[in-house]
């Protein structure tokens, strides 16, 4: 946030006062400007991109963010955060309405049934209203909005696939990549989210009838909210869990409550335990299981499967290599504390850099990475990002485990 002072000057969000006129403020950005030549380019709108574009541009700098999905919002609003909690709260009110209401003296005639359809419409409505938001966010602040693939093509330059077809270069004297993540797969267990049978996170989103059955491969976030989704809604739940525990980011004393709750609520577990191949036979599937730790083999068979083994980043083919820019060993960009890569006009963050994978932490890195480009001095604390299941109570968690 900014605000102008009575002393002409422009505090921003971290109570740091700059004594600039209006005039020295606008200066960040040139007076001669060339056709596509811009102060920021961001490669990716989702969380940590869209807000360090609407930044950048509140700044003064000219502006413009690529995406290729056709819509902005990234995972977070488009198959991921957004779609989930609003299938999270509409089974919340199901189960409410079937189990919850009776002790508070509230009594329903009648059979109280499940519409899975215009469920469906009610999350993708959420989706749509949002995504939406963000673009008419984009034309006030004037920042272009590019619809295509973007690829380095040198310290300054982007070439995108445009989606209407054609290619764009882009010329920029700041490059910020966020490029978000993608589902990691599990080779044993190959998703087919048009199938419906065995889906990621985003197939789970869109099944269109409730399973009798389903199997949830990894004991994370994204698999114990699905499951909870699900298991409202009639579906027997099983949790199949390589470790010893689940949410293992947790600490082990709430992990181990966590788990007794979600017991209660229905939910089964299957821990120390990992899928070593599937079959899609008929109108199910059949999972061959064996102990973690080695040992004898069995089978175990649901309607659904849904692989929730985690993500990773997406950085493949935007141009890293061409340009020398480092990434570790499982795809993530190097960069140094005012993520900048080893290319001093490209930066990036969110969840291709190291940290979680959190929009709430992408949008606070690209704030702060906006800040810095712009010649102020932002900073995040890691040590107080906080992070929440949204299942039934939430788990809430913030700062450092005793672990």
């Amino acid at each position: 946030m900014i605000s102008m002072s009575s002393t002409n000057g422009i505090r921003i969000s971290r109570n740091i006062h700059i004594n600039l006129k209006y005039n020295d403020f606008r200066s960040f950005t040139s007076t001669s400007v060339k056709q596509n030549k811009y102060d920021v380019v961001v490669v990716g709108g989702g969380p940590g991109g869209y807000v360090a574009a609407i930044k950048a541009s509140q700044l003064g700098l000219k502006t413009a963010c690529i995406e290729s999905r056709g819509t902005l919002g990234g995972t977070c609003l488009n198959v991921g955060c957004i779609p989930s909690k609003a299938l999270l709260h509409s089974s919340h009110l199901y189960e409410e309405a079937t189990k919850g209401l009776s002790q508070h003296g509230i009594t329903v005639n009648g059979t109280v049934s499940i519409d899975i359809t215009k469920m469906m419409q009610n999350k993708s409505k959420a989706v749509t209203g949002l995504t939406g938001g963000i673009e008419l966010l984009f034309k006030k602040y004037k920042v272009d909005y590019v619809k295509g693939w973007g690829k380095l093509t040198g310290p300054n330059s982007i070439s995108v696939n445009l989606n209407a077809g054609g290619t764009q270069v882009i010329e920029s004297k700041n490059i910020i990549l966020a490029v978000g993540s993608e589902v990691t797969p599990l080779p044993t267990v190959p998703v087919d989210n048009a199938g419906k049978k065995v889906v990621d996170s985003t197939g789970a989103l869109e099944l269109d009838k409730i399973p009798k059955k389903l199997a949830v491969i990894g004991g994370g976030v994204i698999g114990l909210e699905m499951g909870s989704v699900w298991n409202r809604l009639g579906t027997e739940v099983t949790v199949i869990e390589f470790l010893d525990t689940i949410t293992p980011s947790i600490d082990k004393e709430i992990s181990t409550a966590f788990t007794k709750i979600l017991k209660k609520q229905g939910i089964k577990f299957k821990l120390s335990t990992k899928v070593t191949g599937t079959q899609v036979i008929g109108d199910g599937v059949k999972l061959t299981l064996e102990p973690s730790a080695g040992g004898a083999a069995e089978t175990f068979e649901s309607d659904v499967v849904l692989v929730s083994t985690g993500r990773r980043p997406y950085t493949k083919n935007i141009g890293l290599e061409e340009l020398g820019i480092e990434t570790d060993k499982i795809g993530r960009i190097v960069v140094n504390d005012h993520f900048a890569t080893k290319v001093p006009s490209v930066f990036a963050i969110g969840d291709c850099i190291d940290g979680p994978m959190l929009a709430h932490k992408a949008e606070e890195e690209g704030i702060t990475c906006v800040e810095n480009i712009a010649g102020f001095a932002g900073h995040v604390n890691y040590d107080v990002i906080p992070g929440v299941i949204y299942t039934h109570p939430e788990v809430a968690t913030v700062g450092l485990t005793e672990e």
